[in-house]
């Protein structure tokens, strides 16, 4: 299993929601968490089949902002 770790502007549990079903249909339920305690809100994705352009895409067109890491 592939680890993708990103940058977000994912800043809050409400954002978390925002981006909950995007990337659940793209990584699955539990493959993913975001990490809001940290100043870097830091996407985690578990994935041996995504890229990350596929993460960024996903993330970018909920509306938020994310960079590899």
């Amino acid at each position: 299993m592939q680890t993708l770790r990103f940058t977000t502007s994912i800043n809050c549990g409400n954002c978390v929601r925002a981006v909950t079903p995007a990337l659940n249909e793209l990584a699955g339920a539990g493959n993913w968490q975001v990490d809001t305690a940290v100043p870097e809100k830091v996407l985690t994705v578990q994935s041996d089949k995504l890229t990350p352009e596929q993460v960024v895409a996903a993330v970018q067109e909920e509306g938020f902002e994310i960079t590899e890491a």
